[in-house]
């Protein structure tokens, strides 16, 4: 008798007829068939989105897992540097009652340079550009400013002007007066510095730009000093 499972002209046609039954497909072919149709989620989860990887997630075989992590925390490091990026850049204008919200609820990780200033005091006027300056050069900074009477009543105008640096709703420096920055003379590099030490920025400087100026003060007036032998020799004429 002729086996019905043969592959044969005259077993085709009596499968068309209903005579035989269709052909039945062995299990290992099936799920070498399937594993030829269905591509492997190594090859795939790079196309995926943060969503589409929450998703699939039971999908991803032991072998994949870490690869898989890998990659995750890659796409959530782009995620967090784009959500900040061009975010900030330039110094916003706030009010007494956005205090709150931009200052202490920043969100995490953020740090906030605040400029209390009034219009009309030279010194505000000097720390604004540099702050400007700065926002463009440290855009995952928050810099903002505010009149300093609008965001808090009866602030005395001695001393202005008022920068305090907060991280995560928690002040972490002020510099109040303007003795504290040096005057007139304040140059951006000198800012920069001062909030490179409280955390606020990341500098590229290498040293205090203040100190340089103060060693070279301090050579003029050694230069200008009469040493010890021309005094001892002054006394004996």
């Amino acid at each position: 008798m002729q086996d019905p499972n043969e592959d044969t002209e005259w077993n085709d046609i009596l499968r068309r007829k209903g005579i035989l039954p269709p052909k039945e497909t062995p299990k290992e072919d099936e799920e070498e068939e399937q594993i030829i149709q269905q591509p492997s989620i190594v090859k795939t989860y790079e196309n995926m989105t943060l969503e589409e990887l929450e998703e699939n997630e039971d999908e991803f075989s032991d072998e994949d897992e870490v690869a898989m992590e890998m990659y995750r925390q890659k796409r959530l490091a782009e995620w967090k540097a784009n959500q900040i990026k061009n975010v900030f850049g330039e110094v916003n204008e706030i009010s007494g009652q956005d205090y709150v919200q931009e200052v202490n609820k920043a969100g995490s990780g953020i740090w906030v340079v605040l400029h209390l200033y009034k219009p009309g005091i030279p010194l505000c006027t000097l720390i604004n550009q540099h702050l400007s300056e700065l926002a463009r050069k440290f855009p995952q900074t928050k810099f903002l400013k505010s009149i300093s009477t609008t965001c808090i009543p009866n602030y005395p105008d001695r001393n202005l002007p008022t920068i305090f640096v907060y991280f995560e709703g928690e002040m972490k420096a002020q510099f109040i007066g303007p003795l504290v920055f040096g005057g007139m003379n304040l140059k951006c590099d000198e800012l920069e510095w001062r909030l490179a030490e409280s955390g606020a920025v990341k500098t590229d400087l290498e040293e205090n730009p203040r100190k340089q100026i103060q060693d070279q003060l301090m050579t003029s007036i050694r230069c200008s000093m009469p040493s010890r032998r021309d005094s001892d020799e002054s006394d004996e004429d």
